[in-house]
């Protein structure tokens, strides 16, 4: 048997693969880049990211509040 008698199947395997993984590399970047705008215009807008006031709520962690009582 020949090793090269399924060579072109082989390459074209090869090329299809490779572009498919081109494809979808691209089409992540470009979703990047769409929802990075989207998040800076609704910024913008004043709208922000995550659940608005965590930042002022008081936590229930014991041991940060353990913490805060020893400071």
């Amino acid at each position: 048997m020949e090793t090269t008698a399924h060579i072109n199947f082989i390459a074209a395997s090869y090329c299809a693969a490779a572009i498919i993984i081109g494809v979808l590399i691209a089409w992540v970047t470009l979703d990047y880049r769409a929802q990075r705008r989207t998040l800076a215009e609704l910024e913008l807008q004043g709208l922000t990211r995550g659940a608005g006031s965590a930042r002022s709520a008081p936590t229930t962690d014991p041991a940060t509040e353990a913490a805060k009582e020893q400071a």
